[in-house]
Protein backbone atom coordinates (compact mmCIF):
# COMPACT_ATOMS: atom_id res chain seq x y z
CA UNK A 1 0.00 0.00 0.00
CA UNK A 2 1.56 3.27 -1.11
CA UNK A 3 0.77 6.94 -0.55
CA UNK A 4 2.12 10.09 -2.13
CA UNK A 5 1.88 13.59 -0.73
CA UNK A 6 0.47 16.49 -2.72
CA UNK A 7 -1.87 19.39 -2.07
CA UNK A 8 -4.22 21.44 -4.26
CA UNK A 9 -3.64 25.04 -5.31
CA UNK A 10 -5.66 27.93 -3.84
CA UNK A 11 -8.28 27.24 -6.52
CA UNK A 12 -8.65 23.65 -5.33
CA UNK A 13 -7.02 22.33 -8.49
CA UNK A 14 -3.81 20.35 -8.52
CA UNK A 15 -0.79 21.96 -10.15
CA UNK A 16 1.82 20.22 -12.26
CA UNK A 17 4.13 19.51 -9.31
CA UNK A 18 1.27 17.72 -7.53
CA UNK A 19 0.49 15.67 -10.62
CA UNK A 20 4.17 14.73 -10.94
CA UNK A 21 4.18 13.30 -7.40
CA UNK A 22 0.83 11.60 -7.91
CA UNK A 23 1.98 9.94 -11.14
CA UNK A 24 5.27 8.66 -9.68
CA UNK A 25 3.60 7.30 -6.56
CA UNK A 26 0.79 5.69 -8.59
CA UNK A 27 3.29 4.05 -10.94
CA UNK A 28 5.48 2.90 -8.05
CA UNK A 29 2.48 1.28 -6.36
CA UNK A 30 0.92 -0.33 -9.40
CA UNK A 31 4.22 -1.58 -10.85
CA UNK A 32 4.65 -3.60 -7.64
CA UNK A 33 1.09 -4.88 -7.69
CA UNK A 34 0.21 -2.69 -4.71
CA UNK A 35 -2.65 -0.43 -3.77
CA UNK A 36 -2.56 3.36 -4.11
CA UNK A 37 -4.40 5.02 -1.23
CA UNK A 38 -5.75 8.55 -1.01
CA UNK A 39 -5.60 10.38 2.31
CA UNK A 40 -6.93 13.93 2.62
CA UNK A 41 -4.66 15.77 5.05
CA UNK A 42 -7.23 18.39 6.02
CA UNK A 43 -5.81 19.16 9.45
CA UNK A 44 -5.58 22.93 9.12
CA UNK A 45 -9.01 24.44 9.85
CA UNK A 46 -7.89 27.76 8.37
CA UNK A 47 -6.94 26.37 4.97
CA UNK A 48 -8.76 23.07 4.48
CA UNK A 49 -11.98 23.10 2.50
CA UNK A 50 -13.97 20.04 1.56
CA UNK A 51 -14.77 21.40 -1.89
CA UNK A 52 -11.03 21.70 -2.59
CA UNK A 53 -10.53 18.06 -1.63
CA UNK A 54 -13.40 17.02 -3.88
CA UNK A 55 -11.83 19.04 -6.70
CA UNK A 56 -8.52 17.24 -6.16
CA UNK A 57 -10.33 13.90 -6.38
CA UNK A 58 -11.96 15.02 -9.61
CA UNK A 59 -8.54 15.94 -11.03
CA UNK A 60 -7.12 12.51 -10.18
CA UNK A 61 -10.03 10.76 -11.89
CA UNK A 62 -9.68 13.03 -14.93
CA UNK A 63 -5.96 12.20 -15.15
CA UNK A 64 -6.65 8.46 -15.03
CA UNK A 65 -5.14 7.99 -11.56
CA UNK A 66 -7.83 6.20 -9.54
CA UNK A 67 -7.17 5.32 -5.91
CA UNK A 68 -7.91 2.09 -4.06
CA UNK A 69 -10.24 1.72 -1.11
CA UNK A 70 -12.03 4.41 0.84
CA UNK A 71 -10.65 7.92 1.14
CA UNK A 72 -9.22 8.67 4.59
CA UNK A 73 -10.01 12.15 5.98
CA UNK A 74 -7.62 13.24 8.71
CA UNK A 75 -10.11 15.79 10.03
CA UNK A 76 -12.24 12.84 11.19
CA UNK A 77 -9.46 11.14 13.14
CA UNK A 78 -8.81 13.55 16.02
CA UNK A 79 -9.65 10.98 18.71
CA UNK A 80 -7.04 8.62 17.27
CA UNK A 81 -4.32 11.27 17.29
CA UNK A 82 -5.33 12.29 20.82
CA UNK A 83 -4.75 8.72 22.02
CA UNK A 84 -1.19 8.57 20.69
CA UNK A 85 -0.35 12.06 21.88
CA UNK A 86 -1.47 11.01 25.36
CA UNK A 87 0.93 8.05 25.23
CA UNK A 88 3.80 10.43 24.41
CA UNK A 89 2.77 12.83 27.16
CA UNK A 90 2.42 10.10 29.77
CA UNK A 91 5.94 8.93 28.89
CA UNK A 92 7.27 12.43 29.59
CA UNK A 93 8.40 12.94 26.00
CA UNK A 94 6.58 16.21 25.27
CA UNK A 95 6.43 19.73 26.66
CA UNK A 96 4.35 22.86 26.04
CA UNK A 97 5.94 25.52 23.86
CA UNK A 98 4.87 29.16 24.10
CA UNK A 99 7.31 30.55 21.52
CA UNK A 100 6.00 32.57 18.61
CA UNK A 101 7.71 32.48 15.24
CA UNK A 102 9.21 35.87 16.06
CA UNK A 103 10.56 34.47 19.33
CA UNK A 104 12.19 31.57 17.51
CA UNK A 105 13.77 33.87 14.92
CA UNK A 106 15.10 36.06 17.72
CA UNK A 107 16.93 33.16 19.37
CA UNK A 108 19.19 32.95 16.30
CA UNK A 109 18.75 29.21 16.25
CA UNK A 110 20.86 27.25 13.77
CA UNK A 111 19.60 27.35 10.20
CA UNK A 112 19.70 24.52 7.71
CA UNK A 113 21.01 25.29 4.21
CA UNK A 114 17.43 25.36 2.92
CA UNK A 115 16.51 28.11 5.39
CA UNK A 116 14.87 25.77 7.88
CA UNK A 117 15.08 26.93 11.49
CA UNK A 118 16.19 24.35 14.04
CA UNK A 119 14.29 24.97 17.26
CA UNK A 120 16.70 25.70 20.11
CA UNK A 121 14.61 24.01 22.83
CA UNK A 122 13.80 27.28 24.57
CA UNK A 123 10.72 25.94 26.38
CA UNK A 124 12.13 22.50 27.23
CA UNK A 125 12.25 22.17 31.01
CA UNK A 126 10.53 25.52 31.57
CA UNK A 127 8.82 25.75 34.94
CA UNK A 128 5.19 26.71 34.44
CA UNK A 129 3.70 29.37 36.67
CA UNK A 130 -0.06 29.78 37.04
CA UNK A 131 -0.20 32.21 34.11
CA UNK A 132 1.55 29.83 31.72
CA UNK A 133 -0.57 26.90 32.85
CA UNK A 134 -3.61 28.67 31.40
CA UNK A 135 -1.88 30.04 28.30
CA UNK A 136 -2.44 28.30 24.95
CA UNK A 137 0.66 26.46 23.82
CA UNK A 138 1.95 24.18 21.12
CA UNK A 139 3.18 20.73 22.14
CA UNK A 140 6.67 19.66 21.12
CA UNK A 141 8.25 16.22 21.08
CA UNK A 142 11.67 15.87 22.69
CA UNK A 143 14.19 14.42 20.24
CA UNK A 144 17.41 12.69 21.28
CA UNK A 145 20.88 13.79 20.23
CA UNK A 146 21.37 10.80 17.97
CA UNK A 147 21.67 9.93 14.30
CA UNK A 148 18.82 8.29 12.42
CA UNK A 149 19.94 6.38 9.34
CA UNK A 150 17.75 5.21 6.50
CA UNK A 151 18.09 4.30 2.85
CA UNK A 152 15.94 6.40 0.56
CA UNK A 153 14.78 4.43 -2.46
CA UNK A 154 15.93 7.16 -4.84
CA UNK A 155 18.63 9.20 -3.07
CA UNK A 156 20.31 6.38 -1.18
CA UNK A 157 21.78 6.38 2.33
CA UNK A 158 20.79 9.25 4.59
CA UNK A 159 22.01 10.11 8.07
CA UNK A 160 20.42 12.85 10.14
CA UNK A 161 21.13 13.95 13.70
CA UNK A 162 17.69 14.82 15.07
CA UNK A 163 18.87 17.34 17.64
CA UNK A 164 21.23 19.17 15.30
CA UNK A 165 19.18 19.14 12.09
CA UNK A 166 15.56 18.96 13.28
CA UNK A 167 15.24 19.99 16.90
CA UNK A 168 12.22 19.32 19.10
CA UNK A 169 9.28 19.55 16.73
CA UNK A 170 5.59 20.32 17.12
CA UNK A 171 3.09 17.47 17.34
CA UNK A 172 0.12 19.71 18.11
CA UNK A 173 -0.18 23.37 17.24
CA UNK A 174 -1.11 26.17 19.60
CA UNK A 175 -4.54 26.48 17.94
CA UNK A 176 -5.21 22.79 18.63
CA UNK A 177 -4.64 21.57 15.06
CA UNK A 178 -2.70 18.33 14.72
CA UNK A 179 0.78 18.61 13.27
CA UNK A 180 1.81 16.79 10.11
CA UNK A 181 4.44 14.54 11.70
CA UNK A 182 2.21 12.93 14.32
CA UNK A 183 -0.81 12.52 12.06
CA UNK A 184 1.02 10.87 9.16
CA UNK A 185 3.02 8.51 11.38
CA UNK A 186 -0.14 7.29 13.07
CA UNK A 187 -2.09 7.03 9.82
CA UNK A 188 0.70 5.31 7.89
CA UNK A 189 0.84 2.64 10.61
CA UNK A 190 -2.91 2.16 10.97
CA UNK A 191 -3.45 2.13 7.19
CA UNK A 192 -0.67 -0.41 6.65
CA UNK A 193 1.31 1.89 4.35
CA UNK A 194 4.48 0.13 3.15
CA UNK A 195 5.87 2.81 0.83
CA UNK A 196 5.71 6.60 0.81
CA UNK A 197 6.51 8.73 -2.25
CA UNK A 198 6.99 12.48 -1.90
CA UNK A 199 9.20 15.40 -2.92
CA UNK A 200 12.81 15.66 -1.81
CA UNK A 201 11.91 18.81 0.15
CA UNK A 202 10.44 16.42 2.73
CA UNK A 203 13.59 14.32 3.13
CA UNK A 204 14.20 15.80 6.58
CA UNK A 205 10.73 14.73 7.72
CA UNK A 206 11.62 11.07 7.24
CA UNK A 207 14.09 10.64 10.14
CA UNK A 208 11.65 12.47 12.43
CA UNK A 209 8.88 10.08 11.41
CA UNK A 210 11.08 7.01 11.77
CA UNK A 211 12.04 8.09 15.29
CA UNK A 212 8.45 8.90 16.25
CA UNK A 213 7.25 5.57 14.93
CA UNK A 214 9.91 3.71 16.91
CA UNK A 215 9.05 5.72 20.03
CA UNK A 216 5.34 4.89 19.82
CA UNK A 217 6.17 1.22 19.17
CA UNK A 218 8.17 1.09 22.40
CA UNK A 219 4.99 1.47 24.45
CA UNK A 220 2.28 0.37 22.02
CA UNK A 221 0.90 -3.12 22.72
CA UNK A 222 -0.45 -3.66 19.22
CA UNK A 223 2.85 -3.76 17.26
CA UNK A 224 1.34 -1.66 14.47
CA UNK A 225 4.43 0.54 14.48
CA UNK A 226 7.13 -2.14 14.37
CA UNK A 227 8.29 -1.28 10.86
CA UNK A 228 8.80 1.90 8.86
CA UNK A 229 7.62 2.28 5.28
CA UNK A 230 10.14 2.45 2.47
CA UNK A 231 10.60 6.05 1.39
CA UNK A 232 11.14 7.32 -2.14
CA UNK A 233 11.77 11.04 -2.57
CA UNK A 234 11.66 12.55 -6.02
CA UNK A 235 13.21 15.69 -7.56
CA UNK A 236 11.17 18.86 -7.57
CA UNK A 237 9.77 20.56 -10.62
CA UNK A 238 11.19 24.06 -10.99
CA UNK A 239 10.68 26.99 -13.33
CA UNK A 240 13.34 28.47 -15.59
CA UNK A 241 14.50 30.74 -12.76
CA UNK A 242 15.24 27.71 -10.62
CA UNK A 243 12.31 28.28 -8.30
CA UNK A 244 10.22 25.37 -7.15
CA UNK A 245 6.79 25.09 -8.74
CA UNK A 246 4.13 25.84 -6.17
CA UNK A 247 0.45 26.50 -5.72
CA UNK A 248 0.89 30.13 -6.74
CA UNK A 249 2.12 29.18 -10.24
CA UNK A 250 -1.27 29.59 -11.82
CA UNK A 251 0.04 28.94 -15.35
CA UNK A 252 0.67 25.29 -14.39
CA UNK A 253 -2.57 24.86 -12.45
CA UNK A 254 -4.75 22.10 -13.89
CA UNK A 255 -7.64 24.50 -14.31
CA UNK A 256 -5.50 26.60 -16.67
CA UNK A 257 -4.04 23.58 -18.46
CA UNK A 258 -7.52 22.19 -19.03
CA UNK A 259 -8.65 25.54 -20.43
CA UNK A 260 -5.72 25.33 -22.87
CA UNK A 261 -7.09 21.97 -24.03
CA UNK A 262 -4.23 20.02 -22.52
CA UNK A 263 -5.67 16.51 -22.39
CA UNK A 264 -4.85 14.06 -19.58
CA UNK A 265 -2.81 11.95 -22.01
CA UNK A 266 -0.72 14.97 -23.03
CA UNK A 267 -0.04 15.96 -19.42
CA UNK A 268 0.87 12.40 -18.41
CA UNK A 269 3.07 12.03 -21.51
CA UNK A 270 4.91 15.28 -20.76
CA UNK A 271 5.58 14.26 -17.14
CA UNK A 272 6.65 10.79 -18.25
CA UNK A 273 9.22 12.33 -20.61
CA UNK A 274 10.80 14.62 -17.99
CA UNK A 275 10.76 11.68 -15.56
CA UNK A 276 12.93 9.61 -17.88
CA UNK A 277 10.15 7.10 -18.51
CA UNK A 278 9.56 8.14 -22.14
CA UNK A 279 12.20 9.49 -24.55
CA UNK A 280 9.87 12.27 -25.74
CA UNK A 281 6.54 13.79 -24.66
CA UNK A 282 4.09 11.40 -26.29
CA UNK A 283 0.42 11.37 -25.19
CA UNK A 284 -0.09 8.27 -23.07
CA UNK A 285 -2.32 6.82 -20.36
CA UNK A 286 -0.80 6.07 -16.91
CA UNK A 287 -1.41 2.31 -17.16
CA UNK A 288 0.57 2.17 -20.41
CA UNK A 289 3.63 3.40 -18.52
CA UNK A 290 3.66 0.55 -16.01
CA UNK A 291 5.93 -1.80 -18.03
CA UNK A 292 8.38 1.09 -18.54
CA UNK A 293 8.52 2.50 -15.04
CA UNK A 294 11.74 2.30 -13.01
CA UNK A 295 13.03 4.60 -10.30
CA UNK A 296 16.48 4.23 -11.86
CA UNK A 297 15.30 6.32 -14.81
CA UNK A 298 14.00 9.21 -12.69
CA UNK A 299 16.53 12.07 -12.45
CA UNK A 300 17.93 13.06 -9.09
CA UNK A 301 18.42 16.73 -9.97
CA UNK A 302 15.44 19.05 -9.97
CA UNK A 303 13.63 19.30 -13.31
CA UNK A 304 12.69 22.42 -15.27
CA UNK A 305 9.04 22.10 -16.27
CA UNK A 306 7.49 24.22 -18.99
CA UNK A 307 4.33 23.01 -20.70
Amino acid sequence: MITGRFAPSPTGRMHLGNVFCALLSWLSAKSKGGQWRLRIEDLDPQRSRRDFALQLMDDLQWLGLPWDGEVVWQSQRSDIYEHYLRLLQDAGLTYPCFCTRADIMATQAPHETDGRIVYAGTCRGKILDETLKHTPSAIRLIVPDEVISFCDGHYGEQQVNLAKHCGDYIVRRKDGAWAYQLAVVVDDALMGVTEVVRGRDLLLSTPQQIHLRQTIESFSPFHLFHFSPFYFHHPLLINESGQRLCKRDRSLDLSVLREKHKTPDKIIGFLASISGILPSPTPVKPQDLLPLFSWQNVPKADIIASV
